[in-house]
């Protein structure tokens, strides 16, 4: 009998440019090696200037992509990405509960690397008690983890209180994103809290660019493929991460502003 092919979900929106959200997990998949499956919750309308309309996906569609994915296919992890609102939240919350799709990465698109709203105001509470307890893996940009903790995070002793903060609301993994906003700084430094309790930075040299775009969805969406061929959290951070910077030092030429993240060069980086 043939081996089944690794295959792996991502539950997110999808933007029209490519870049980023659903486009960007299938990327990072294909580019692990792995089959990416997709549930889509939104669709953004934008390009390289940025976002000019959003549809959020009805909560019974969304139910009923769960219900056809788990009657057909074997797959292995998941990762969820923009989840947008109440009823979005509520039906991922409870059809992932309800099936079994393996370990589960919580991107929590909430606010971009830049300080932007994603998700609506009266979500956030909702997120932190159905979205987070759900999550093997939990990866907050910078502005994320203040938002989730309610932490300034002035200091690398504030992310480490705001991991151990994000461990009990009930995520097992957690990594929280450095920012890459200052053209000063000379590395972008992620904290990892493993939940055997060992912790670690993984630090990657800063690179002054304007093509960042999916950076976030490509490393949780790693994780997810790497944790679909059923390795440790620990090499998969590692592998994202590394993964991740190559992406980003050798930049595409895509749109005449934000642009997205190189998927070949991490692919060459993940053989």
């Amino acid at each position: 009998m043939t081996k089944p092919t690794i295959q792996a979900l991502t539950i997110a929106g999808h933007d029209s440019d490519g870049s980023a959200g659903m486009p960007a997990d299938l990327h990072a998949f294909f580019a692990d090696g792995v089959y990416g499956h997709g549930i889509l919750t939104a669709a953004v309308s934008g390009n390289s200037y940025g976002i000019t309309s959003s549809q959020v996906m009805p909560k019974e569609f969304i139910a009923e992509q769960f219900r056809v994915l788990k009657e057909d296919f074997a797959i292995k992890a998941a990762k969820t990405g923009m989840l947008a609102n109440d009823d979005v939240i509520n039906v991922v919350a409870d059809n992932y509960s309800a099936n079994d799709f393996g370990p589960l990465v919580v991107d929590p698109v909430i606010i971009t690397k830049h300080g932007a709203m994603l998700l609506e105001q009266s979500a956030y509470e909702l997120f932190r008690e159905r979205i987070i307890p759900l999550a093997t893996v939990i990866t907050p940009n910078f502005y994320e983890a203040q938002k989730l903790t309610g932490m300034e995070m002035q200091t690398k002793e504030d992310r480490v209180e705001a991991a151990h903060h994000l461990q009990q609301l009930g995520a097992k993994n957690v990594i929280i994103k450095g920012a890459h906003n200052d053209e000063r700084q000379p590395t972008v430094d992620d904290f990892v809290l493993l939940e055997s309790g060992e912790s670690f930075w993984l630090s990657k040299p800063y690179v002054k660019t304007d093509r960042l775009n999916g950076t976030g969805d490509s490393f949780s969406a790693i994780i997810a493929a790497e944790l679909a061929k059923g390795n440790s959290v620990k090499m998969a951070v590692t592998k994202a991460k590394d993964a991740v910077y190559a992406a980003i030092a050798n930049p595409l030429t895509v749109g005449h502003k934000f642009g997205p993240i190189n998927h070949w060069d991490a692919q060459k980086e993940l053989r």
